[in-house]
């Protein structure tokens, strides 16, 4: 994963107000294998930001690989 990939959580994460399939960005790796997400609405206001493992998430592909390649 890297740095402003489009990531999707593929958990819930309750205390947050955050459900499987929400998305978001990853700014920041935090340590091998944990990111910081930002969660915002389609307005691009901030509802949530926490840190993720990445295996709670996955990430979004908007061009198939053989194009982007």
């Amino acid at each position: 994963m890297k740095t402003l990939e489009a990531v999707a959580l593929t958990t819930d994460i309750s205390e947050k107000h955050l459900r499987r399939g929400q998305v978001g960005t990853l700014v920041e790796i935090l340590a091998p294998g944990i990111v910081e997400v930002e969660f915002s609405d389609l307005d691009g206001n901030s509802h949530a930001m926490c840190a993720i493992p990445e295996s709670s998430l996955m990430v979004l592909h908007h061009i198939p690989d053989a194009i982007a390649a």
